[in-house]
């Protein structure tokens, strides 16, 4: 269950059992509060790159079952959402997805961000379930995703800024 009490700017915290998390941790299945920044899974899709745009095999994240916290790679660097317009069919998908707003710092502990999907109307033709962010010691992100709301959508994952025009 998730308390949108504020902490820092825009931070969330997460229940646990009754009880409250710590800022800046969430709530386990076993209802043990955790630290994300030390259990996250490894999410290693090349086809997930900005700079991708093969559109041989178009994924899909609607019917992933999205669990904890993920920190992404690619090839074998660790990578963050862009938190800005990505091009459509880029990311292994038709509607990339993409963060609309910045990435929180280490003091914002975890923030919640809506998400964009680039189509043919525009950079946020989609508008996805928000997800949840934090900043990790370390210079890395983690994100607890959900599903999107359609097909073909997929979350995106680049480091470098945009280098082409929309």
């Amino acid at each position: 269950m998730i308390s949108l009490s504020p902490v820092a700017d825009s931070s969330v915290l997460f229940s646990c059992g009754g009880q409250q998390c710590p800022a800046g941790q969430d709530c386990s299945s076993a209802n043990t509060c955790y630290d994300p920044c030390q259990n996250y899974t490894s999410l290693n899709d090349s086809w997930r790159s900005t700079n991708n745009t093969d559109q041989s095999n178009v994924h899909c994240d609607q019917y992933l079952q999205w669990q904890g916290w993920y920190r992404m790679f690619l090839e074998g660097t660790s990578v963050r959402m862009p938190d800005y317009c990505v091009p459509m069919q880029r990311c292994g998908t038709h509607a990339p997805m993409w963060i609309d707003g910045t990435h929180p710092s280490i003091l914002d502990k975890v923030v919640q961000r809506g998400v964009c999907g680039s189509w043919t109307s525009g950079c946020c033709t989609f508008r996805s379930n928000p997800i949840h962010i934090k900043a990790c010691p370390g210079n890395y992100y983690v994100y607890k995703f959900v599903s999107s709301i359609g097909c073909s959508l997929a979350y995106c994952a680049g480091n470098s800024f945009p280098c082409y025009s929309i």
